[in-house]
């Protein structure tokens, strides 16, 4: 079946099928060390959540099971990154908080993402650069709703 018959598809241009791939190459080329991938994925979740975010809860976010989750939560931990704390809705949750050094690594990660983003885009005109960040970010968002919306179907 090709791309135009395809139930959903808006356009036939054979660049909306490398979406995939090019996402998954995007990451492979994060400049960051796995661990600093993690983390900086962890600090970002927290730090975007609307409202309390548990070990459950970024495990689900994270589309990770909780063990995972909570290794990654208890490195962080330990590194002075996040803390946990008692829930102000419900004292018997506990919820995880980013500590001062946790939101000045979140900040330096992002410093590094965007030194790579202009290296990488160098040679782009400064109009495709900011309509490149405008629209990656409208996506990401567009995909944490689109998530949740599933998320909420399934469950």
């Amino acid at each position: 079946m090709s791309s135009a018959s395809s139930p959903g598809r808006t356009a036939d241009d054979p660049a909306l099928d490398q979406i995939g791939p090019a996402l998954s190459r995007l990451r492979r080329r994060t400049p960051a060390s796995s661990r600093d991938l993690s983390r900086n994925l962890v600090l970002n979740v927290i730090a975007d959540a609307p409202g309390e975010t548990t070990v459950g809860g970024l495990a689900a976010e994270m589309g990770v099971a909780q063990p995972v989750a909570s290794r990654t939560v208890a490195a962080c931990i330990e590194e002075g990154l996040l803390r946990r704390a008692a829930s102000q809705s419900d004292g018997r949750r506990t919820v995880l908080e980013l500590t001062e050094y946790g939101e000045a690594e979140r900040h330096r990660f992002a410093a590094e993402q965007r030194e790579a983003f202009e290296e990488i885009t160098a040679a782009w005109s400064p109009q495709e650069r900011v309509q490149f960040a405008r629209l990656l970010v409208r996506y990401g968002t567009d995909a944490a709703a689109w998530s949740r919306r599933r998320a909420a179907d399934r469950g």
